[in-house]
């Protein structure tokens, strides 16, 4: 019997699909198709793929043509699946030609031309077409639009420059001509809104106005009740407002939640998180401070975020302590807030002026979790035991900053409709505010 083996991703299973499969399993008496996991096709660059793979592995199924069905999870594996399934001939679509050739010395290597004119990223594009606008400072700005070009169907064509004369430290000419705020928002489907934390509610609060999406950098808003309104109108118009913070949407940060969730290290007692960073704002006018962001605004979101997700929003006390540089208290290079829940502690230290090693350790009844610096760019972490032989490292891909991740869940949220954030809920969001103003407002505060 000759087996013959191919692999995809099988993504809103189309015509062209069903014709190379045909042609696969014409190879041979028995055909095994490997559909590509989720995680998997996340370190191929396929990251806005629609259909879960247990819908994709029942669309494979359902055209009788596959033998057997295995899943694709690893680099490799290809190699693997040949050597110990006794394949004969692996075969893929001609836009792989070369690929693959190392494959030939385990078995035969053909590759079929594809059907001319069909293709699931086309077909994504079309479906999930989105005309966004971008507001903020070139240099976050210019990184933002390049992560996007990853991501079908969304495009990125209006900016809006605001408080920024920087054209050096190699940032390349910015390629889209700027518009007013006003007007970008009558030519887009949806804005992204980068600027400084002072401007989020206004500007948010007018691209829902306009029935636009909004998609924001944390802190949405610098007060509580100015949060609950923005996603309240979100809400009565059918909008999405979605908050950006990237660490939420990487794959081990998600990885990383389920796992303590599921009591992996028992209950969670502790939580350190510490966020820094070194800039130089020397020279800057202090009545021009409100347009850069301080400490509790640039990494408080990030640090209070693995606290309010594992220990949730009602606390007991909170105690923030600051060192701030103007004289009205309200900039500061460094701040440490201390959280007290009923049968937990968590402590977030943030800087943007001091430098410390920026870890993640939550500590449980029975183990803990430890991410190294800097933690915030997930992709690998480590549980951890009394006895060491029972430790474990868990690794995932993370490509780019992640900021291309939270693109996709923002344009699939806006496509389907669905205004819940599986990623970050709404009331984290309105937490992550309320206690920035209380920081603002000098509550429960302490200056050092």
């Amino acid at each position: 019997m000759k087996k013959v083996i191919t692999y995809g991703t099988y993504d809103k299973l189309h015509f062209g699909h069903i014709r190379l499969l045909e042609r696969a399993k014409a190879l041979g008496d028995y055909l095994i198709v490997g559909v590509t996991a989720d995680d998997f096709d996340r370190t191929r660059g396929k990251i806005n793929v629609q259909q879960p793979l247990e819908e994709r592995i029942e669309a494979v199924r359902a055209t009788g043509l596959a033998d057997e069905i295995i899943v694709e999870e690893y680099e490799g594996q290809k190699i693997d699946d040949i050597r110990r399934l006794g394949v004969d001939i692996f075969t893929v679509g001609s836009d792989w030609v070369g690929q693959f050739d190392y494959l030939n010395e385990y078995c035969k290597v053909v590759y079929l031309e594809r059907t001319a004119g069909v293709s699931s990223s086309e077909l994504r594009a079309e479906q999930v077409s989105l005309n966004l606008g971008v507001v903020g400072k070139k240099r976050s700005l210019v990184k933002f639009i390049n992560e996007s070009e990853f991501v079908n169907g969304v495009n990125v064509n209006y900016a809006c420059i605001i408080g920024d004369k920087m054209n050096k430290d190699g940032v390349e000419e910015f390629p889209y001509s700027p518009e007013s705020y006003e007007d970008m928002l009558s030519k887009v489907d949806a804005v992204y809104i980068a600027s400084a934390p002072v401007l989020h509610y206004e500007q948010a609060l007018a691209a829902l106005k306009s029935g636009k999406h909004v998609f924001c950098e944390s802190p949405v808003a610098l007060k509580k009740s100015e949060c609950e309104q923005l996603f309240e109108l979100a809400k009565e118009n059918g909008l999405i407002l979605m908050e950006s913070i990237k660490t939420a949407y990487m794959n081990a940060y998600v990885r990383l939640l389920l796992l303590v969730k599921s009591g992996r290290i028992g209950d969670v007692v502790s939580i350190d998180a510490t966020c820094t960073s070194l800039k130089d704002i020397s020279g800057v006018p202090e009545d021009e401070l409100k347009l850069n962001w301080n400490s509790i605004c640039a990494w408080g979101p990030t640090g209070m975020l693995p606290v309010f997700q594992l220990l949730g929003t009602e606390y007991s006390h909170k105690n923030i302590i600051s060192k701030c540089i103007d004289k009205n208290k309200t900039y500061d290079i460094f701040t440490k807030i201390d959280f007290e829940y009923p049968n937990a502690v968590a402590t977030v230290k943030v800087g943007n002026g001091i430098k410390s090693e920026g870890e993640l350790v939550i500590c449980g009844t029975k183990g803990y979790i430890f991410v190294p610096a800097p933690w915030w760019k997930t992709d690998y972490f480590e549980v951890r035991y009394e006895d060491s032989a029972n430790n474990k490292r868990y690794f995932y891909q993370l490509d780019g900053d992640g900021i291309r991740y939270e693109i996709v869940a923002f344009a699939k949220a806006v496509f389907e409709g669905k205004t819940a954030n599986y990623y970050l809920e709404n009331n984290i969001s309105t937490s992550i505010s309320s206690v920035i103003e209380d920081f603002y407002s000098k509550i429960d505060t302490t200056d050092i």
